[in-house]
C-alpha cells in the first residue's frame, strides 16, 4: 500500500467549492497544506462558509478563473462538477501540475477498506441498501461519495477498521490514480453525461477506471457477461434474476438486479446472508428513487427525479406493468437519443413534457406515437397529469433529463414536486 502524502507546506489549488470541494479544503488545511480554493460563482461571496474558510486562512477566490493562480501551486484538486477543460485545470496539466479529484484525495488520506459503487443507474441505492446491509451485520460502516458525505470528509474522524460504501460517478472517476476499492461494484453502463464526457467510449473509460488499481487480493463485482475490467481482482457476477437470501422490498426488476449486485458484494466483505436478508427485507429505498409521495383520489403519485438519463426513466416505467402511467420527462438534456424511452411507453400512457429538451422529447414520442402535453414547467406538469389521471392510475416524474435548467438539483426537483402532490391532497 503506497505511503499516505504528505502535504505540509505545499501550496493546493482547490477548484470548486460545493460540497466535496469545501472538504477538501477542510482536510488540506488540517494537513498543514497552504490552500488556494476558486470557484467561479461570484455569488458564494455572502456564503457563510466561504466566509467561515477565510477565516481559517483560505485563500479564497471566485469569479473569473485567473490563470495567476496556478503560479507555485503543488497540486490541483477538482471537485466532480468541474470539466477538465476548464482554463485552471487545462493549464494545471499543461504545467504538469498534478490533478486529482476530491475522491483521489480522500482515498489517499484514508486507510479504510473502501468498496466503491459506480454504473450508469442504481448507484445510491445500491450503496445505501450496502449500508444497510453492513449495520444489518453490526459491522461499523459509513455512506460516502457522489450523493451525501464527501469521501475527504471522513479523513482523521472513522475508526481505520470501519468500512467505508463509496458511491462513484464518471465525473469522481475521471482524475484518480491509486483509488483501490477492495471490492469494486459496476451495476450497468449505458449513454449518459455524454454532453460532458463527448462519446460512450470515453464515458467507460471513466467508469472503470475504478477497478485500474485492484490487485488479485480485491473483488470487481460485475453483471454477467460483462467484458474484460482493469486491474487484477477476482471476478464476481450477478443478474436480476439471481437466488437472493430475500426478495427486496423495493418495487423493480432494476431494483432486484441492484440487490443482487449488493448481495455479492456484502458476500465479498464476509457478510454472512441472514444480515443479507434482513437488509433486503427492511430497505425502503432513497428519496427521489421510485419513491411512493402519495396516494390522492386513487392515483398513484411516484417521484423519480433522480432519473437523469433516458435509461433511468426506461427502468421506472417498467416497474409499473399495469397501470396506466402520466409520466413528467423533461430538463437538461445530455445530448442522447430518446427514441428507445419513447418505444417503452404502453399503449395507455401520457407524458408531460417541461424545460429545455421539451421539444427533442416530443419529436421522440411524435414518433413513437405517445400522446403528450407541452407543459412547460413542473407545477403546469403536475396539473395537467393529476386532471387526466383515473384511480388506479400512476403520475411519475422520471424526467430522463437534468434539473439545471429550472432547479438547483434533482433534490430541488424532487422536492417540488412532493409540495405540488402533498397541495393537490
Amino acid at each position: 500500500m503506497n505511503a499516505p502524502p504528505t502535504f505540509r507546506g505545499r501550496r493546493v489549488l482547490v477548484v470548486g467549492l460545493a460540497r466535496s470541494g469545501k472538504a477538501a479544503t477542510e482536510l488540506l488545511l488540517a494537513e498543514g497544506a497552504h490552500v488556494v480554493a476558486y470557484d467561479r460563482d461570484a455569488g458564494l461571496a455572502t456564503d457563510l462558509e466561504i466566509g467561515r474558510l477565510r477565516g481559517l486562512g483560505v485563500e479564497v477566490h471566485l469569479g473569473d478563473e485567473e490563470d495567476e493562480l496556478l503560479k507555485g501551486t503543488d497540486l490541483l484538486v477538482k471537485s466532480p462538477g468541474v470539466p477538465g477543460e476548464t482554463t485552471l485545470v487545462a493549464g494545471a496539466r499543461s504545467r504538469g501540475i498534478p490533478v486529482w479529484s476530491e475522491i483521489e484525495l480522500g482515498a489517499r488520506l484514508l486507510p479504510n477498506p473502501i468498496l466503491g459503487v459506480t454504473g450508469t443507474n442504481g448507484k445510491t441505492t445500491t450503496a445505501e441498501l450496502l449500508g444497510t446491509i453492513f449495520r444489518a451485520a453490526g459491522q461499523p460502516v459509513e455512506v460516502a461519495g457522489n450523493v451525501g458525505r464527501p469521501l475527504t470528509s471522513l479523513a482523521g474522524s472513522t475508526a481505520k477498521s470501519t468500512w467505508v460504501v463509496c458511491e462513484l460517478s464518471s465525473f469522481q472517476l475521471e482524475d484518480v490514480e491509486q483509488l483501490r476499492p477492495r471490492i469494486g461494484v459496476l451495476l450497468n453502463l449505458e449513454p449518459d453525461h455524454l454532453d460532458r464526457h463527448g462519446t460512450f467510449e470515453w464515458y467507460v473509460d471513466a467508469k472503470l477506471r475504478m477497478f485500474e488499481q485492484q490487485t488479485e487480493d480485491d473483488t470487481a463485482v460485475l453483471p454477467r457477461g460483462f467484458g474484460s475490467v482493469p486491474g487484477a481482482a477476482r471476478r464476481v457476477e450477478f443478474r436480476w434474476d439471481d437466488p437472493l437470501p430475500s426478495e427486496p422490498r423495493i418495487p423493480g426488476t432494476h431494483n432486484r438486479e441492484n440487490a443482487a449486485a449488493a448481495t455479492g458484494a456484502a458476500r465479498a466483505a464476509g457478510i454472512d446472508d441472514h444480515a443479507i436478508a434482513e437488509a433486503l427485507r427492511t430497505f425502503a429505498g432513497v428519496p427521489h428513487r421510485i419513491e411512493l409521495v402519495a396516494e390522492v383520489d386513487g392515483v398513484r403519485y411516484v417521484n423519480d427525479s433522480k432519473a437523469t438519463n433516458a435509461a433511468a426513466a426506461r427502468r421506472a416505467l417498467a416497474s409499473f406493468p399495469d397501470a396506466g402511467l402520466h409520466v413528467i420527462l423533461g430538463g437538461r438534456g445530455k445530448a442522447e437519443a430518446y427514441d428507445e424511452l419513447a418505444a417503452a411507453f404502453k399503449p395507455q400512457d401520457h407524458a408531460y413534457l417541461i424545460g429545455e429538451a421539451a421539444g427533442e422529447l416530443a419529436e421522440a414520442l411524435t414518433a413513437a406515437g405517445v400522446p403528450y402535453v407541452v407543459a412547460g414547467d413542473l407545477d403546469a406538469a403536475v396539473t395537467a397529469a393529476a386532471a387526466a389521471a383515473a384511480a388506479s392510475d400512476v403520475v411519475l416524474l422520471s424526467p430522463a433529463c437534468a434539473s439545471f435548467d429550472q432547479f438547483e438539483d434533482f433534490e430541488a426537483r424532487g422536492d417540488t414536486f412532493r409540495r405540488l402532490v402533498q397541495e393537490l391532497g
